[in-house]
């Protein structure tokens, strides 16, 4: 994972593999179970980015997209 920080200051994007986000910020986990990615926990997390993920759990690209905003205003207040 790109230690490199995206456009508007985004820790974490759809295209990063769900469990190296969820090592480095725990706390993620919860927003992405409340959109319905219970795979958090799931050993093939390794093998999926979060849109992968959300694809496979009937999210829209909207919903993605809101998804990984959550995902990073709590990413940012683990740092």
């Amino acid at each position: 994972m790109s230690q490199k920080k995206i456009n508007n200051n985004q820790l974490i994007t759809k295209d990063m593999n769900l469990a190296e986000v969820i090592f480095k910020y725990p706390m993620v986990a919860e927003v992405l179970m409340d959109y319905g990615l219970h795979c958090v926990g799931c050993v093939l997390n390794s093998l999926d980015t979060i849109e992968m993920g959300a694809k496979i759990h009937k999210l829209s690209s909207e919903e993605i997209e809101e998804m990984v905003k959550r995902a990073n205003e709590v990413a940012k207040h683990e740092e």
